[in-house]
């Protein structure tokens, strides 16, 4: 029997848009974060922080630009995400783009720091956009040039804001037309 579709948040909720990128393959080499908190329909917070990953070998420097060199003085996951954690407080949920990704490094990176993850439920904004605007492609970059919003794609912070106005952007739509809004990823 299929488990029920979970509630689904209300569409003026307060939530924090967040994004990772990653050095290697190991879902707890964060080597980027950004945060984009959300109350009410505007960005009210913004962080981005470089992340200095477990090991110094880059394999994803072809995609973000960042390399071990960036990041070698950097603080570890573990010394910066209790301060981050304070975006969270009083937040519904967190969204993202390929919710799954962003969730596992996110637990991924807590598990090795010895730290309890958030308990927030994730909004896919990949699934939303599906849904809401039934584009032929769902990617950030494509979604974003399709709603007008500026993106520098692979850039923490510029990746999280832009998930955080793709949100907007549904529920400015579900307002005005009534529509069920925010899939959980």
């Amino acid at each position: 029997m299929p488990s029920p579709k979970p509630t689904l948040p209300p569409v003026d909720a307060p939530f924090v848009a967040i994004d990772f990128e990653t050095a290697d393959n190991g879902r707890d080499s964060a080597c980027a974060v950004a945060l984009v908190r959300v109350e009410g329909n505007r960005i009210i917070d913004r962080a981005v922080r470089l992340i200095r990953p477990p090991r110094s070998t880059f394999v994803f420097t072809y995609v973000h630009g960042i390399t071990w060199r960036h990041v070698q003085n950097e603080p570890t996951f573990g010394e910066l995400w209790p301060a981050l954690a304070a975006m969270l407080h009083g937040a519904t949920y967190l969204a993202a783009h390929n919710a799954s990704f962003d969730r596992s490094v996110l637990h991924a990176c807590c598990a090795a720091a010895g730290l309890a993850p958030p308990a927030h439920p994730f909004v896919c904004t990949v699934q939303l956009a599906r849904k809401t605007w039934r584009l032929p492609r769902n990617s950030l970059d494509v979604v974003s040039q399709h709603l007008g919003i500026a993106l520098k794609h692979h850039d923490a912070g510029s990746d999280a804001e832009a998930c955080a106005r793709i949100v907007l952007a549904a529920r400015e739509l579900a307002r005005t037309s009534g529509a069920a809004c925010l899939p959980r990823g």
